[in-house]
């Protein structure tokens, strides 16, 4: 976006990464839904689509935000007038340094997943939000402990009724065939030749796309295709080596079976995790899919930002930190503008996407001496994916967040098939959760940001003889 506002100015993007991520397939849904693709890429093609952008492929040591310079790990230094930081998260494991715990929330975490998956027969999932629910859906031949702490699976995206509709297809023995995957790959040649270490969670890779699992052989060592256990309402208490398990002398389990209690485990596994609610499992490895806390560390030394209670650099309305001159999007910013009634910031690809489209919109607006408003697309919080093979829209305060306790919930379900809830309150809908191909998600956008008075149409809004799209068209 900034080479083409500033055809004439050097634009320098650096990255850690060998690779960068471009977004391919880009499709307007709707007004405020947008799919797309995530690829890897050589930045080689960025430069030669804009011949006013250099890649830097090296991290940054130092930001000296008074100098307005940036020093990088391979001992250079560049000098900026306008800066956009945009590196991302990086995963908040539940231990560090633990060769038995992998984090993932990257390409690179995910085939250093593959490679241990194919020799495990146990493993331990640790987290509940869109990287754990797809990784316990797509692991296959191996034993799966997926540890909760909430009542049902998936909070970040569904409320406990979404979580018993998608439960079934954890267990179906036959799966569909997965869709094609539309992501190319470039490996490094080097990397290839040094094994990465197990636990190289410092190690920075890009984040994740949408369908991140596709194309990725999750397959452990046993015959059969889906075995999953959910622990809810625990969290880990301690994680064990194999010899401070034998000293402990506790007693594992096995794998719980169907209505019966796990016996004691008679196997020696290499790691042991331990429950908060006092159960201890033996595992091959453990997947801390908990989440993500903002990158900040290599520019907060020496630079007085205002940081969010999430850890991220507080950016207003035009994406501008607290420092001169600096800007911020994606994950590691935290959105600091009063927001929309029916929008919030959530670290994800959609989100990522749009603020740094609307960052560069903002900087060019500064260097011109313009105004600009803010961007359509912050005014309701519009997400579509895929989970259990299932479409998944979510609109809006789709699970009622901030809203207390004065709303109500309408519910329509076909079993296997969709699942529709609507967030009301005061007769207008704040939030709808889609799950299947429902068709309702332009209508439903529609009503969340006109904020149309519905009590007169009561239970009749959800009613699946009543051709709702047709009355508000």
């Amino acid at each position: 976006q900034l080479a083409m506002e500033f055809p004439s100015e050097d634009i320098f993007l650096m990255t850690a990464s060998p690779v960068i991520k471009a977004v391919t397939n880009f499709k307007q849904v709707s007004k405020t839904l947008e799919e797309f693709d995530v690829e890897e890429q050589p930045s080689s093609l960025l430069e030669k689509r804009y011949p006013n952008i250099k890649v830097i492929q090296s991290g940054v040591k130092q930001l000296k935000s008074d100098e307005h310079k940036i020093f990088t790990e391979d001992g250079k230094e560049y000098v900026y007038e306008k800066l956009c930081l945009c590196a991302g998260a990086k995963p908040k494991l539940i231990l560090e340094g633990n060769p038995y715990v992998l984090g993932i929330r990257d390409t690179d975490s995910a085939q250093a997943f593959q490679k241990n998956l194919a020799q495990a027969e146990r493993v331990v999932v640790v987290g509940n939000g869109g990287i754990a629910l797809e990784l316990v859906y797509e692991i296959q031949g191996c034993e799966v402990i997926w540890a909760i702490k909430d009542k049902a699976i998936g909070n970040t995206f569904f409320d406990a009724g979404a979580a018993e509709f998608l439960i079934p297809k954890l267990t179906a023995e036959k799966r569909e065939t997965p869709i094609e995957c539309k992501r190319t790959k470039y490996t490094m040649e080097e990397s290839e030749e040094k094994e990465r270490p197990l636990a190289a969670s410092d190690k920075l890779g890009s984040a994740l796309g949408p369908d991140w699992h596709e194309g990725l052989h999750l397959k452990g060592t046993k015959e059969f295709s889906h075995k999953v256990h959910i622990e809810i309402l625990c969290e880990v208490k301690k994680i064990h080596s194999q010899q401070e398990f034998i000293e402990l002398q506790q007693t594992s389990l096995t794998f719980p079976k169907e209505e019966k209690n796990a016996e004691p485990d008679e196997v020696l596994w290499p790691v042991y995790v331990e429950l908060t609610n006092g159960k201890i499992y033996g595992c091959n490895f453990i997947v801390s899919a908990t989440g993500v806390v903002p990158n900040v560390q290599p520019f907060l030394d020496g630079n007085n930002f205002a940081v969010g209670e999430d850890g991220g650099l507080k950016v207003d309305k035009q994406m501008h930190t607290s420092l001169p001159d600096i800007y911020a999007a994606g994950d590691i910013c935290t959105a600091a503008w009063e927001p929309s009634p029916v929008w919030h910031q959530m670290r994800l690809w959609t989100q990522a996407r749009q603020m740094g489209w609307y960052a560069a919109k903002c900087m060019a607006a500064d260097v011109l001496g313009e105004s600009i408003d803010m961007d359509f697309c912050f005014e309701l919080f519009a997400h579509v994916t895929k989970f259990f093979n299932y479409k998944v829209v979510v609109l809006g305060k789709y699970n009622a967040q901030g809203l207390g306790l004065d709303h109500e919930l309408m519910l329509r379900c076909t079993k296997g098939q969709e699942y529709v809830k609507v967030v009301m309150q005061n007769g207008r809908m704040m939030g709808a959760v889609l799950i299947g191909e429902t068709d309702l998600e332009e209508t439903f956008e529609n009503l969340i940001l006109n904020q149309m008075d519905l009590s007169a149409y009561g239970e009749d809004l959800l009613n699946p003889d009543i051709d709702i799209e047709d009355y508000f068209d």
